[in-house]
């Protein structure tokens, strides 16, 4: 198991935040083999987020979201995610 720490900007915290896309965020990233997830905002008050989770395959989550899905595309537009992704691994 590794811990994974990815960040990215959003279009609006408020709507990412959003307690109907945490859910919906967990589902996506448990359907990756992904658990534990929690959702960090940016002291600064930027529209800059990261979300911490445990998952038991780097590779299959890196592939993921170079090219998402249409059901997990759709949910990040949905939740207002702008790419770039920077990820962090725990070694």
């Amino acid at each position: 198991m590794s811990k994974m720490l990815i960040t990215h900007g959003v279009v609006d915290v408020a709507n990412w935040l959003k307690s109907e896309h945490k859910q919906e965020r967990a589902g996506a990233i448990g359907s990756m083999g992904g658990s534990g997830v929690q959702d960090f905002v940016a002291e600064d008050g930027s529209a800059n987020v990261a979300v911490s989770v445990n998952v038991e395959d780097v590779a299959l989550v890196m592939t993921t979201l170079a090219s998402p899905p249409p059901e997990l595309l759709g949910a990040m537009e949905k939740h207002g995610v702008l790419p770039p992704f920077t990820v962090y691994i725990e070694k």
